[in-house]
């Protein structure tokens, strides 16, 4: 290359375009998701002297080495760990508020009350058929409020199911994307600005992915990249242009389990591990709320065999079902409430059975099993909400800590397009003094 200073000045005024290109293109992009901050990398360009003068160097200019990305791979592993804690703790706050909504709203306790008023009232005159009727009536609204409540459960069940399976079909298309993206990144230019863009998008959809499932992401010399589910140790989402399909199966009781290629996995972060441990939870309210609907079942039936029915005859059972969901009553007469004891004649206003109905309900504890479940799923809830807050808070501090470093300085850029805007006018000027010299000398008579 020739050493002269039109050359040299070429040299200086198309690196510094480029600078202001690079530059610009940081402020174009100052608000763009997933963008990283680049900037030029500029080498000095030598070359070799003459041949009669071998090992000389003469100085030809400046070059532009590369376009680099302002990035720190330690901050955006801990952002993609952050942002996968907090996605687990959203998803499996949604689900348990759900949960809390669907007890609450179902009016459950309120219902199991008025029951056991409605059996006290009758206490007073046992033979009343309006007390009869009302407490008959207190008893169906009571089963068709378990029904409710068990209803309202499964449909927040369903919900977290169908969201669960929405975010393995996104992990899936983004594990396909970055499998593409692997195969363009292994073709493209080190310190390009199409990898600089490339590896924009990667880093992204690697955020994008690890709030879905916990991932161990491994970058290899060509910045393509390896994904694991979970730790080092987890089986192969990625390798290559190779991805690896998950799936999820849901169990008969709602709860939910992933496979990986064949491979059992257990996501300990992301949305997918908060939506299985808000069904782990769910599956073991609808367990208790079974068993508090049988207690309530049994004692009743217990109760109802041992008196007699307003008329002196033998007490039918009053509820069948085998749980919440199709507990039912099966008296559609209030006069066959058993409220005397077996033998009694009829119209007896002996209410001695109607009170061992009344001790049963409260010596099995189904009033308070309901209140320790309503009180249990708020707790769960207050102390998840509490969880969730914590994590976001450091999940904001590491994505700060995160745009810090590699977001982009509006202020920074003003002074960088001062700077090369300057260095691109005086190689301009070098270039004019060059052309001046050149007619002086060829005016020289």
């Amino acid at each position: 290359m020739a050493s002269d200073l039109i050359s040299i000045a070429q040299s200086g005024a198309r690196t510094a375009r480029q600078a202001l290109d690079v530059t610009a293109s940081n402020i174009a992009n100052a608000s763009s998701q997933g963008y990283v901050r680049r900037t030029v990398q500029l080498n000095e360009v030598v070359a070799s002297g003459e041949l009669s003068a071998v090992g000389n160097l003469s100085l030809s200019g400046v070059r532009l080495n590369a376009v680099i990305r302002n990035a720190d791979a330690f901050r955006q592993s801990e952002v993609r760990r952050t942002g996968s804690d907090l996605a687990r703790a959203d998803a499996e706050l949604s689900g348990l508020s759900n949960i809390e909504s669907a007890l609450e709203q179902s009016g459950l306790y309120d219902a199991l009350v008025d029951f056991e008023a409605a059996l006290n009232q009758l206490a007073s005159d046992p033979v009343d058929r309006s007390l009869r009727a009302a407490a008959l009536e207190a008893a169906r609204g009571m089963a068709s409020t378990f029904n409710l409540a068990n209803a309202a459960l499964a449909a927040a069940g369903d919900g977290v199911t169908f969201e669960a399976g929405a975010d393995v079909a996104q992990a899936n298309l983004l594990t396909g994307e970055l499998a593409v993206l692997n195969t363009k990144l292994a073709r493209s230019a080190a310190g390009s600005s199409d990898q600089a863009a490339l590896l924009d998008r990667r880093d992204y959809l690697l955020g994008e992915l690890s709030g879905k499932i916990g991932i161990h992401a491994e970058i290899a010399p060509d910045q393509t990249v390896t994904i694991r589910a979970g730790d080092a140790s987890g089986p192969l989402m990625l390798d290559g242009s190779t991805a690896t399909s998950l799936s999820l199966t849901s169990a008969a009781d709602g709860t939910l389990s992933f496979d990986l290629g064949g491979s059992a996995v257990v996501p300990a972060a992301g949305s997918l591990a908060g939506h299985a441990q808000a069904l782990d939870e769910l599956a073991d309210v609808r367990l208790r709320l079974d068993t508090l609907a049988m207690d309530v079942v049994t004692a009743a039936n217990i109760a109802q065999s041992a008196g007699a029915a307003l008329d002196g005859s033998a007490a039918p059972a009053m509820f069948t079902g085998t749980g919440a969901g199709d507990m039912a009553l099966v008296i559609s007469d209030g006069s066959l409430i058993a409220t005397a004891p077996a033998g009694s004649p009829a119209n007896s206003s002996d209410g001695s059975n109607l009170a061992a109905l009344s001790a049963a309900l409260t010596g099995s504890g189904v009033a308070s099993g309901l209140n320790g479940l309503l009180f249990d799923v708020s707790a769960m809830v207050n102390g998840k909400t509490v969880t969730r807050d914590t994590l976001a808070a450091i999940a904001d501090n590491a994505n700060i800590a995160l745009q810090a470093q590699a977001g982009v300085d509006l202020d920074e850029e003003a002074v960088n397009l001062v700077r090369f805007q300057q260095a691109f006018q005086a190689s301009g000027r070098v270039m004019q003094v060059a052309s001046d010299i050149f007619d002086t000398i060829l005016g020289i008579r």
